[in-house]
């Protein structure tokens, strides 16, 4: 066996920050050397002076909003107004991760994060004696260690949530109170949740309440500083720091202090999580002390990597993707690195055993999804508005590819990493090397994301884009061999479908019969005898559906081998939607003749038929299968086969006859046969008494007095022409009747 070489010193190298020896302590009272050195030249003016601490100070200038009903500091930090289009996009991705990872109404948590920590709001004991809420969070704050031991409780997600809501309004009002220490230590048992993953699928939805509540805290300081540079004492304006290229030049002194102390107390929490999140919340702060506060980014993502859970690794590296968009400009080196190191915990996540303790103990599936989000977000903010040479770096510095000429050519890349990625890439990479793609896709087989949805996702990518593929042939090869192997060995119909549908629109703009044919057959042999589940009739009605649309001949779809045989086996909403396409495509073209594709179509029309809520008529759905049935019958035609079209007309009102509009149809119908038959020349008395009879049959069944006397004027009439006398002054005499019937219902509607 032969082992891979390592280069520990390389190794260390590349994964430790640049270190330079401090000749003072950080948190000492001395100001740090490279910050605030304008404060230090002032530190001897003050060493007589009583000690103050800038977060107890009252602040008179503070100007007050109201957020989500609560009143608080202006929660503007001079950013959010700058990048609308990220905080829509944040507010977006903050729904889409609660609504992802729905949790039960009941959630077992560790009362060692929250509820031990709390006064009795929540879980109540009779044995317990009440302590207030001030008095426990600064003993806890003082003394961790003493919440240390585990006591799991039962509690409903709301309680949970309210209690949150509870803390954050607790924050408000601490710092409306000038208290802004107990705000920020609140603040602190808040990001301490973030420690507990027990919970995992409530993680997700945990992330996003706490955040709130730290970004609510960072706007506030970030206000409050901003005033203080803003405004004396006295309230006069000293400067205005609304521009986003103010430099700390223009920072006064105060402002500086008092943002430096708010560093400094959150540099001494202990634990290094809620450190992390706690100076992620105010970062956009450094803005006031240094000119590239871009470079402090380097460091917080280096000390992600002692946060040991993988689960809240992953979510911290995202919130720091999240606050760096507050930033006016910054580069992505450092996500680069949340990326990769993430995409090193994909890797560990995948050779660690199901059956082994510690953090990957359960599903590993489960807890690979959970992440996704992560990645997801990181990935967009790298790539976002990327140009195509600046994707290109990002993947050589992904170590997917050798160099700019080179993508693609390095080593396999983690399945759920490379979706995400193909997502993001721009369409002319994605076209121009998608046949490396697919060979990247091949060998990325780590089972945290199926393959299947990377072949799917390269499809709908390359379907944005059609006429740039390159290679459309040897894509579409691959692709389709690939799926006709795998299918018999690991894929099902589900996969098949999806992958097919993807990559359905290249093969038909490209005219590629020979693997259309392959497609349906596969699809064929695949649903024969199955009762198809939802996903799988999703897909191929997709399928089914492009087929019609990509053809303008209906009876080319109905040729192509095992189309027919495919629609049988569809059922449901699916089947009733491809049938309404079907029918659509018949009659759109003009009049339907050929006697195979009217019955194959009066088929379809009763299967429609059937599915028709024909009580709640006044649903658009059912009004539009109404219509394309009614539209059907009235654009066949057979010709001079008048007893045919006539047989036809009595049996569309033997299985279709519910429909109002489709009778009113087959009465017209049925006086047009008569006509035609009268203006032939020849005999054909009998048949046109047949059609008098098929009219007077019908017009009762018909709703509404008005209709029908309409219709008995328009039968009488066909009846005089043929010279039927009797049938004439029958079908007036009922016309007559309805005339009197419908005065009758008019006076009753008006009383």
């Amino acid at each position: 066996m032969e082992f891979r070489p390592r280069n520990y010193v390389a190794e260390e190298q590349s994964h430790s920050l640049p270190r330079s020896r401090a000749d003072i302590h950080p948190f000492s009272s001395s100001s740090p050397q490279s910050i605030l050195r304008q404060v230090d030249d002032n530190e001897e003016n003050r060493n007589n002076e009583e000690f103050f601490d800038p977060l107890r100070a009252p602040d008179s200038n503070a100007s007050v909003e109201t957020v989500d009903g609560h009143d608080f500091e202006s929660s503007s930090n001079g950013n959010d107004d700058s990048f609308p289009v990220q905080t829509k996009e944040w507010t977006s991705f903050k729904r889409f991760l609660m609504q992802r990872f729905p949790v039960s109404k009941m959630i077992s948590v560790s009362s060692t994060f929250f509820f031990s920590q709390m006064s009795n709001t929540i879980v109540r004991s009779g044995k317990a004696h009440e302590k207030s809420s001030s008095s426990t969070h600064l003993e806890e704050l003082d003394d961790p260690q003493k919440f240390s031991e585990t006591d799991t409780k039962v509690i409903t997600q709301q309680e949970y949530v309210s209690r949150l809501h509870e803390l954050k309004d607790e924050i408000n009002r601490g710092w409306h109170s000038e208290d802004r220490v107990k705000s920020l230590k609140l603040s602190i048992k808040v990001a301490r949740l973030l420690m507990d993953t027990s919970v995992s699928n409530f993680y997700p939805t945990l992330f996003v309440l706490v955040t709130d509540v730290l970004n609510m805290l960072g706007d506030m300081v970030w206000e409050r500083i901003r005033q203080k540079a803003e405004f004396a004492e006295d309230g006069a304006r000293l400067c205005s720091l609304r521009a986003e290229n103010f430099r700390t030049s223009d920072v006064p002194i105060d402002a500086k202090e008092t943002c430096y102390n708010w560093f400094c107390k959150v540099g001494s929490i202990r634990e290094l999580l809620p450190r992390i999140y706690l100076e992620l919340a105010i970062f956009p702060c450094w803005r006031f002390l240094i000119e590239q506060p871009v470079e402090s980014l380097q460091r917080l993502v280096m000390m992600t990597r002692g946060i040991g859970d993988p689960l809240a690794s992953a979510y911290c590296r995202l919130y720091i993707a999240h606050r760096a968009q507050k930033l006016p400009s910054h580069d992505t080196g450092y996500l680069i690195t949340c990326l990769n190191d993430i995409t090193r915990i994909f890797t560990r996540i995948s050779s660690t055993k199901e059956s082994a303790h510690g953090c990957f103990a359960g599903s590993k599936r489960s807890l690979v999804s959970l992440m996704e989000p992560s990645v997801e977000f990181i990935m967009k903010c790298i790539l976002n508005d990327a140009s195509q040479r600046r994707a290109g770096k990002v993947l050589v510095e992904l170590g997917l590819g050798r160099s700019q000429e080179e993508l693609f050519g390095g080593s396999p890349c983690v399945s759920i990493v490379l979706h995400h990625l193909l997502k993001q890439l721009p369409i002319d990479i994605v076209s121009f090397h998608a046949v490396d793609i697919l060979h990247l896709i091949k060998c990325s087989n780590d089972n945290s994301y199926d393959q299947c949805l990377n072949y799917r996702l390269v499809g709908l990518r390359l379907s944005e884009q059609i006429s740039q593929i390159g290679s459309v042939e040897a894509v579409v090869n691959e692709v389709i061999q690939k799926m006709q192997c795998k299918v018999v060995s690991e894929y099902g119909l589900d996969e098949y479908l999806k992958v097919v549908d993807a990559y359905l629109d290249i093969v038909l703009q490209n005219q590629m019969d020979g693997h259309l044919k392959t497609i349906l057959e596969g699809i064929s042999k695949l649903a024969s005898d199955k009762v198809l589940a939802e996903d799988e009739l999703a897909s191929l009605q997709s399928i089914l559906v492009k087929l019609l649309s990509h053809f303008k001949d209906l009876e080319h779809v109905f040729s192509l081998n095992h189309f027919l045989q495919i629609l049988d086996t569809m059922h449901g909403n699916s089947r009733g939607i491809v049938n309404m396409h079907i029918l659509d495509m018949a009659t759109r073209n003009g009049y339907v003749h050929d006697p195979t594709t009217i019955q194959l179509l009066f088929e379809i029309s009763q299967a429609l038929h059937s599915d028709t809520d024909l009580v709640n008529m006044k649903n658009d759905d059912n009004q539009q299968q109404a219509r394309l049935i009614s539209r059907f019958v009235r654009m066949v035609d057979h010709g001079v086969e008048y007893e045919r079209h006539l047989a036809f007309l009595m049996e569309c009102r033997g299985a279709l006859g519910s429909i109002v509009e489709l009778k009113e149809i087959l009465v017209h119908s049925s006086n047009c046969l008569a006509t035609k038959a009268l203006k032939d020349g020849k005999k054909h008395t009998a048949f046109v008494k047949t059609c008098m009879a098929f009219s007077e049959i019908t017009i009762p069944s018909i709703p509404g007095h008005i209709k029908q006397l309409n219709l008995y004027l328009g039968t009488a009439e066909v009846a005089l022409l043929g010279g039927l006398v009797s049938h004439s002054d029958g079908l007036i005499d009922s016309a007559i009747n309805c005339l009197q019937s419908s005065d009758w219902m008019e006076e009753k509607q008006k009383k």
